[in-house]
């Protein structure tokens, strides 16, 4: 994972925000990460294989919703609210209410020794 490349603030787009977000376990990862907190991938819980959920990571880092960082062997990762506010104003917020809602992502959580 080294040399990830983040967009720039200015490099996000609606179209592939709203992409990035148009699966469930993707909505529950921001969900998750919507506390403004660092996490490890390894406090991540969801139904799917880690290759499977290292795509969904992956999905959310490309379309700008998401920082990644490596340290050693470990992976963190957490949301960009700033730049997402600044570029969409609302959109983030307006996302988590509706998801929470509709309790969309719900199947993502942290594992217990996380919370």
């Amino acid at each position: 994972m080294k040399d990830v490349r983040h967009p720039d603030t200015a490099e996000l787009t609606l179209i592939g925000v709203m992409s990035a977000l148009s699966d469930p376990i993707r909505v529950g990862l921001v969900r998750v990460l919507g506390d403004g907190a660092e996490r490890g991938w390894g406090e991540l819980l969801a139904p799917v294989a880690k290759s499977t959920l290292s795509h969904h990571l992956r999905v959310l880092r490309d379309a700008g919703l998401t920082w990644t960082r490596q340290e050693g062997t470990r992976c963190f990762v957490n949301l960009r609210r700033a730049d997402l506010e600044s570029r969409f104003p609302g959109l983030l917020d307006a996302v988590l209410d509706a998801a929470e809602g509709d309790d969309v992502g719900r199947q993502v959580e942290l594992r217990p020794e996380s919370q």
